[in-house]
């Protein structure tokens, strides 16, 4: 009796299950072959990697200008007061500190280029986002 029932059990479970799978389906969407095809994306992408490189360069800038004012301090701390060695290091720690806080600013994890990206590419996504509800509703 306990394996008739097993097998009743057993039996209407897959069938249940079938059903189940008969309904579902299962769609892909490869997002980022869609943007790379995109010619909105494409120039939007352009825009942004200007703005990357624009902040990059002023970046590097930065760094230069930081490196050259340590170099020069580190052959002269020897021979400069101590007024003088103290007062160079608070400008050298300035100097990275505007340099880190840029660095936020413009490429950080909530800074412009993440900020400036949403802003741009959410009509897109929202559009593609459109059609693939019409595509499903199709199908």
């Amino acid at each position: 009796m306990k394996k008739i029932g097993l097998v009743l059990s057993l039996i209407l479970f897959v069938a249940l299950t079938q059903k189940v799978d008969a309904q579902l389906k299962i769609g892909y969407v490869d997002s980022d072959t869609i943007m790379k095809q995109l010619p909105d994306a494409q120039d939007i992408q352009k825009k942004l990697d200007a703005m990357i490189k624009e902040w990059q360069e002023e970046i590097s800038r930065m760094e230069k200008d930081w490196k050259a004012k340590y170099d020069d301090y580190d052959k002269r701390k020897l021979i400069l007061s101590e007024q003088k060695r103290i007062e160079i290091e608070k400008e050298l720690v300035t100097m990275e500190d505007q340099l880190t806080k840029y660095r936020q600013d413009k490429l950080g994890v909530r800074g412009e280029l993440f900020q400036k990206q949403e802003e741009l590419m959410k009509p897109i996504q929202n559009r593609i986002f459109t059609v693939i509800e019409q595509i499903a509703k199709e199908k």
